[in-house]
């Protein structure tokens, strides 16, 4: 099949979950179970995901070499939803020197000293990498909101917090975006839409099997007494920043062999957008390497 047909069939599982315009977006409009449709045994999941990890990996070496455009590739999500496994599986084929991951936990106390970008920004991606934000700038929006205690300790002047401040903080940051895309770095942000009762499900599984039970923590059973209140404030975050220059997926996560299936698709499909090559060498190196060729080819 050709690249071509592949990318067409690739938009059908990516385009019902990719958000540009905010206006009317609806999180109850998204379910998490969804697969459109798509019934596969877990091994013909895996090689069509492996598939599409080996296409991303020629592409990341294209971006690598040619050293103009950047990736940054945005994951949020509640707790289980399967953020860490997606970001393994998906990118189980790239280099990893062309390709760096940044968990951003509590801020430090430098941090705090600083504007809410601040420690993000000094993240972005370089010329030719991929950038992998597990969590982002966008939890300023979203634990931050849920829990405004933490607001508090971010040190604003007082007259500067008004009610008015998450709708200045999403604006900052559809602008911040806006101004990395004319720099040269595709944007791509991943909400993995997963279900309370799937969650539960997850929980469970970490408590029941004891090689799982290091991944659990008490504060995940807590947060999810605010479940609304974080719906409310993704739905919101995605109504004001998503665009053409930096869409939201809304994946659903309660499959997650359907979860990696989308974001390794949306993913190739951007890069596949960038008709990417390898650098042509001109005249004066092909010279160079005439004469470089020659010395190997008379030495020892």
């Amino acid at each position: 099949m050709a690249r071509k047909e592949i990318l067409d069939q690739i938009q059908k599982y990516t385009r019902p979950f990719r958000i540009t315009k905010g206006k009317g977006f609806q999180l109850k409009d998204f379910d998490p179970g969804d697969t459109r449709g798509l019934k596969l045994e877990k091994s013909e999941a895996a090689d069509l995901l492996q598939r599409g990890t080996e296409w991303l990996a020629e592409e990341q070496d294209m971006l690598y070499a040619q050293n103009r455009w950047s990736l940054l590739l945005v994951f949020q999500a509640m707790d289980a939803a399967g953020k860490d496994s997606t970001i393994r599986h998906v990118m189980s084929g790239v280099n990893p020197q062309g390709c760096q991951v940044f968990s951003f936990k509590q801020p430090s106390s430098e941090d705090l000293d600083h504007d809410f970008m601040w420690r993000y920004a000094s993240r972005f991606p370089e010329r030719g990498k991929i950038g992998i934000f597990n969590r982002s700038y966008y939890e300023e929006v979203l634990v931050v909101r849920v829990h405004e205690e933490i607001l508090k300790r971010q040190q604003l002047p007082l007259p500067l917090v008004s009610k008015r401040i998450w709708d200045e903080r999403l604006a900052d940051i559809a602008h911040i975006e806006d101004y990395l895309t004319r720099q040269g770095t595709i944007v791509l942000k991943f909400f993995l839409n997963v279900s309370r009762a799937e969650q539960k499900k997850r929980f469970m599984q970490r408590l029941e099997r004891p090689e799982k039970n290091w991944k659990f923590s008490a504060s995940d059973v807590r947060e999810r007494k605010f479940w609304d209140d974080y719906m409310h404030a993704f739905e919101e975050a995605i109504q004001a920043t998503a665009s053409k220059h930096a869409p939201w997926y809304v994946v659903p996560a309660d499959n997650k062999w359907f979860t990696r299936l989308v974001v390794a698709a949306a993913i190739v499909e951007a890069v596949e957008e960038l008709d990417l090559a390898y650098p042509k060498v001109d005249a004066q190196k092909k010279k160079e390497l005439e004469l470089a060729r020659a010395e190997l080819a008379g030495g020892a």
